[in-house]
C-alpha cells in the first residue's frame, strides 16, 4: 500500500513458482525505507517536522496542507505539493495525518523486511531489488544476466507487475524458476509480499535471488524488501535529468546500471551529465554502463554479483561456525 495514494490494498496475487531447474548480502540496511538519509557519514537535514530517527514529528497546522508557491517569471507558476513534512499531498488529509500513516506503514514494512533479511542471511542468499521506470530494460538485462551465469550459480527470480506473467515467462525460458507477484492497482512490491513468496520458492542455500520490482521510480524507493541492495536501472532513452526529478530512488540505490548504451549513437543523451546528476543525489552510488544487446558492462555487473554472493556465503559460513 502506498502512503500517498493508498494503492493496492487487498489486491495482491502471488502465483505459483514456475519453470527452471529444481532448487538444490551485503550489509543490512534496516533503515532503507526512510524517505531521506545521510550521505558520506554526515547528518542530513530531515524533512521539515521530522526528527532524524523519525520517532516524532512536530505539530502541523492545517495551513501546512497548502502547497508552497515559488516566485516565477510573469505568466509562469510553480506549486510545490512536496514541500510539507510528508513530502506529498493527499486530498482530505493533513500533513500530520499523512506523516502518521507513513510512519505506521513503513514501520510495519521495516519489521517485515528485517525478518526477510534474516531469513535470507541464514541461508546465504544474496538478494537484489531491481528498480526502475517502465521500459528501462530490466527484464532483458535479467535474461542476459541469467544466460551469462549459465547455471554456475543457483538462481531464482521474483517478478513484480500489476498484471500478467509475461516477464516471469521470459525468465522461465532461461531455465531459471520465477514466481510472479501481481499487485493489482499497487504500484510497488512490499516486504510482506516477498515474505509470502519466499516459502513457495524452495530457494537453495548460497544462491542468488533477483527481485524485479514494479516499473515505477517513486514508491519502490520507500519500501525495503529485505534485499542486500537496491539496483537502479536507468535507461539512456529516459533523459539525463531523471536522477534529479526522482531523487529518492537514486538515493536509496547502491548501484546504478546505465542501460541501453547501444542506443547512444541515435540519441542526444549526455552520459557524463546523467552520471553527475546521479552522484549529486548519492555520492556513494556505483555506476556501470550496460547493454543487454552488445554486452557492454555485463562482465563488470556479473563480477559485482559474484562478489556479493561470495560475501553472503562467507557470512553464512561464519554463522554456522559460531
Amino acid at each position: 500500500m502506498c502512503t500517498t495514494c493508498g494503492c493496492g490494498s487487498g489486491e495482491t496475487r502471488i502465483g505459483a513458482l514456475g519453470g527452471g531447474r529444481p532448487a538444490g548480502g551485503a550489509h543490512p540496511r534496516p533503515g532503507a525505507t526512510r524517505t531521506w538519509r545521510a550521505v558520506d557519514g554526515h547528518a542530513a537535514t530531515p524533512p521539515r517536522g521530522l526528527s532524524p530517527d523519525t520517532s516524532s514529528f512536530s505539530p502541523v497546522t492545517a495551513a501546512d496542507t497548502t502547497p508552497t508557491s515559488h516566485p516565477a517569471a510573469p505568466g509562469h507558476h510553480h506549486l510545490d505539493f512536496g514541500s510539507g513534512p510528508a513530502h506529498a499531498h493527499a486530498p482530505g488529509l493533513s500533513q500530520a495525518q499523512m506523516v502518521k500513516i507513513e510512519r505506521d506503514i513503513l514501520g510495519k514494512n521495516d519489521a517485515r523486511a528485517a525478518e526477510n533479511r534474516a531469513w535470507l542471511a541464514e541461508r546465504g542468499i544474496f538478494a537484489l531489488n531491481l528498480v526502475s521506470s517502465p521500459g528501462s530494460g530490466k527484464t532483458s538485462l535479467l535474461v542476459r544476466t541469467l544466460q551469462l551465469l549459465g547455471g554456475r550459480v543457483p538462481a531464482a527470480v521474483i517478478e513484480g507487475d500489476q498484471q500478467t506473467e509475461f516477464d516471469a515467462e521470459r525468465i522461465r525460458a532461461t531455465g531459471v524458476p520465477a514466481l510472479q507477484i501481481n499487485t493489482g492497482k499497487g504500484c510497488h512490491l512490499d516486504a510482506d509480499m516477498v515474505a509470502r513468496a519466499l516459502p513457495r520458492m524452495e530457494l537453495a542455500a548460497d544462491s542468488l535471488l533477483l527481485i524485479e520490482n514494479v516499473g515505477n521510480l517513486v514508491c519502490p524507493a520507500a519500501f525495503d524488501l529485505g534485499e542486500a541492495h537496491k539496483v537502479a536501472i536507468f535507461s539512456v532513452t529516459e533523459g539525463e535529468d531523471k536522477p534529479l526529478k526522482y531523487p529518492d530512488m537514486f538515493a536509496a540505490a547502491d548501484l546504478m546500471l546505465l542501460n541501453k548504451t547501444d542506443l547512444l549513437p541515435y540519441l542526444a543523451f549526455d552520459t557524463e551529465r546523467a552520471i553527475d546528476f546521479a552522484l549529486r543525489v548519492n555520492p556513494r552510488l556505483r555506476v556501470i554502463r550496460t547493454s543487454a544487446t552488445t554486452g557492454e558492462g555485463l562482465d563488470e555487473w556479473i563480477a559485482w554479483i559474484e562478489a556479493g554472493l561470495a560475501a553472503a556465503r562467507a557470512r553464512r559460513a561464519a554463522g554456522l561456525r559460531a
